[in-house]
């Protein structure tokens, strides 16, 4: 099989393309049908009509929390916290970024005085993250007084509009800090037209952390480490796997997070319910045991999602699809457009 480095997944990206605002209308974004030798520049919401009857479309139901913050350290120096994960006993891992990092022990002041947070040490992936200690309940806190975490290549703070856009319409188990992006085009008029076309659904659910947006650095994908994501998959969603399966139905992924899940799941060579954590890391070569196809946004160059994206639809087919879609001016990353991926069974470049 062939070998691949980081750099075999770079583009060069016009920055006009990187979309900073959703389009007006969830399904009036834009959909690269890569399923065939050639693409097919379409619209998102003429989604049912590539879905077949006896389809099984699963989502990834997370949704995205509040977790940005900001505060004072007991200097008065500001400090921003990106939370990256809600523990027990009102606990929290966070990113934290301030002119010196704050001391064990020390508390924190955040949202002008409305509560404040007790820095118990650090840890977590490469001791990166802090622990920190509420004085209330971290989601409820978040809820009130935190602010959508846009991704960082997103150059406007949040608004009114990104509490709505930056979160599916199914959104229901909250727990990220990134959105399931390609789960964004999605809207009740698609949602109906699939149910009526005989397309089934089902649910997982996995918790995107802030270390989806890092790109893989160093020139060996086997030293590369990914941070670890919490995920629950169901025995309904297994039982609703093995029902498509047997009607010869194909299981489509809304978004790379779902497929991780399902996959992560699936990796002692059957699907399983499970919650667990997963750090898969999915490249050229990996063998699919779940996801027969993929609707996926435009990911960032040498990450790890571009290398997942490549490991299932062909690596040289998808860098032909991202050079069109560069040709064609779509729009790219969290807010952009989607495209539609078939899985390459057996292909030489994968």
């Amino acid at each position: 099989m062939r070998s691949y480095s980081p750099a075999d997944f770079d583009f060069e990206l016009p920055p006009e393309l990187i979309a900073q605002h959703p389009a007006p209308e969830r399904s009036a974004s834009r959909l690269l049908d890569g399923t065939g030798a050639w693409p097919v520049d379409r619209r998102f919401r003429d989604l049912p009509s590539l879905l077949q009857r006896g389809d099984l479309l699963v989502f990834n139901d997370t949704r995205v929390i509040k977790a940005r913050l900001f505060g004072t350290k007991p200097t008065g120096g500001a400090v921003e916290a990106l939370v990256e994960r809600v523990l027990p006993g009102q606990e929290v891992w966070a990113h934290l970024r301030a002119s010196k990092s704050p001391r064990p022990g020390s508390t924190l002041v955040f949202a002008d005085g409305a509560f404040t947070a007790e820095v118990l040490g650090r840890g977590g992936p490469d001791d990166a993250l802090f622990r920190l200690r509420l004085s209330a309940d971290p989601l409820a806190l978040l809820e009130a007084h935190g602010h959508v975490p846009l991704p960082p290549y997103i150059t406007h703070a949040d608004a009114p509009q990104d509490v709505e856009r930056y979160q599916t319409v199914f959104a229901k188990r909250p727990g990220a800090v990134a959105a399931p992006t390609a789960s964004l085009h999605f809207d009740d008029g698609v949602l109906a037209a699939l149910a009526a076309r005989g397309v089934d659904s089902s649910r997982v659910t996995l918790h995107v952390g802030a270390g989806t947006f890092q790109p893989v650095r160093g020139e060996s994908l086997a030293e590369h480490r990914m941070h670890s994501e919490w995920f629950e998959v169901g025995a309904e969603t297994v039982a609703a796997i093995d029902a498509t399966r047997s009607r010869g139905g194909r299981v489509v992924a809304a978004g790379t997070t779902t497929l991780r899940a399902l996959e992560s799941a699936a990796l002692d060579g059957s699907l399983r319910a499970c919650t667990d954590e997963t750090a898969l890391f999915i490249t050229p070569g990996f063998e699919f045991r779940v996801v027969d196809r993929l609707i996926t946004n435009f990911h960032l160059p040498r990450s790890t999602l571009l290398m997942l994206v490549s490991a299932f639809a062909g690596h040289d087919h998808v860098m032909a699809l991202y050079r069109h879609a560069i040709e064609s001016r779509y729009r790219f990353f969290s807010y952009g457009d989607a495209m539609l991926l078939e899985l390459a069974r057996g292909i030489a470049d994968r």
